[in-house]
């Protein structure tokens, strides 16, 4: 089951570090982590960053994201800094 961790601001919004659902692309990935959450978290998400398996994701499709079960999918929200 794929896993997805959360850093920062995604962290606080989800009250945990990671956790795992059943997703086989990241778009069904981070559908789940909203439903689960709500809005706080989904504000968050919306605005993520995302490296899956180390690989950044950038501008592609979640959608179009496979994973495979033990797949790990990191949420990265902006940070200030430079």
């Amino acid at each position: 089951m794929p896993r997805i961790r959360y850093w920062a601001a995604a962290k606080t919004a989800a009250g945990v570090q990671e956790e795992w659902y059943d997703a086989t692309t990241l778009g069904d990935l981070v559908e789940a982590a909203k439903a689960a959450h709500g809005d706080p978290l989904s504000t968050v998400l919306d605005r993520c960053s995302w490296i899956v398996d180390e690989a950044p994701i950038g501008g592609r499709d979640h959608a179009s994201v496979t994973l495979s079960a033990g797949s790990t999918a990191e949420a990265l929200p902006p940070f200030a800094g430079g």
